[in-house]
C-alpha cells in the first residue's frame, strides 16, 4: 500500500471530530452560531485559507473547484466534510485515530518524510499541534513527534510516562520508522 492514502486516511483521521463537528453544525441551521464560533476558533489557529473555503461549503458551495489552492492537509478535510455532507457514512469514524495498526504507519510515514521534506513537517506539526489540544495520551504522542523527527529511537527515553496503549503505539512507529530508515 503507498504511504498517500494511509498519509490522507491519517489526516482525515487525526480531524474525525473537527470534520464531523463542521458537518453536522452546517446541516442544521441552528447550528450557525455554534459553527461560526467553531470556525472562528479555527481561523486562530492558523487555519484562515481552511476556513474559508469551509464558511463558502456552509453557504451551500459544493464545487470540487473550491479544493483548488489548499494544502494537502487542508484539502484532505475540506474534502471530507464535503463528501460527509453528501454521504454521511464516508465520515472518518473518531474511535478509528486509537488504533494503533492504523494510526502508526502513517505516523512513522510522516515522521520520516519531516526530516527533508518541509511541507510533511509543516503537516506532522498541525497534527501533533491537535494531538495536544485533546488531551491525556495523545498528548504524551504529541510529545515524543519532534524527538522522532530529530531521530531519537530509543524507546525508554521516548515512552517514558506513557499508558501501555500509548507506548504500544509509540513501539509501533518505532517498528515502522525501522524499515523506513533501512530501505
Amino acid at each position: 500500500m503507498s504511504s498517500l492514502p494511509e498519509r490522507r486516511e491519517q489526516i482525515r483521521l487525526v480531524h474525525a471530530a473537527f470534520i464531523r463537528q463542521v458537518v453536522a453544525l452546517t446541516q442544521r441551521p441552528e447550528g450557525r452560531a455554534e459553527l461560526k464560533a467553531l470556525l472562528a476558533e479555527a481561523e486562530q489557529q492558523g487555519w484562515s485559507t481552511l476556513v474559508a473555503v469551509l464558511r463558502r461549503i456552509a453557504n451551500g458551495e459544493r464545487s470540487p473547484a473550491l479544493l483548488s489552492g489548499l494544502d494537502e492537509e487542508d484539502g484532505v478535510i475540506a474534502e471530507s466534510v464535503l463528501r460527509g455532507l453528501q454521504d454521511p457514512a464516508s465520515l472518518p469514524d473518531p474511535s478509528r485515530a486509537q488504533d494503533p495498526t492504523l494510526a502508526a504507519p502513517g505516523l512513522a510515514h510522516m515522521i520520516h518524510a519531516a526530516r527533508s521534506d518541509p511541507q510533511a513537517l509543516v503537516l506532522i506539526g498541525n497534527m501533533a499541534d491537535q494531538m495536544s489540544k485533546v488531551g491525556g495520551s495523545m498528548a504524551r504522542l504529541a510529545g515524543v513527534v519532534r524527538p522522532l523527527i530529530n531521530g531519537e529511537r530509543n524507546p525508554d527515553q521516548l515512552c517514558r510516562g506513557m499508558d501501555t496503549q500509548t507506548r504500544q503505539l509509540v513501539l509501533e512507529i518505532l517498528g515502522e520508522l525501522g524499515k523506513l530508515e533501512t530501505h
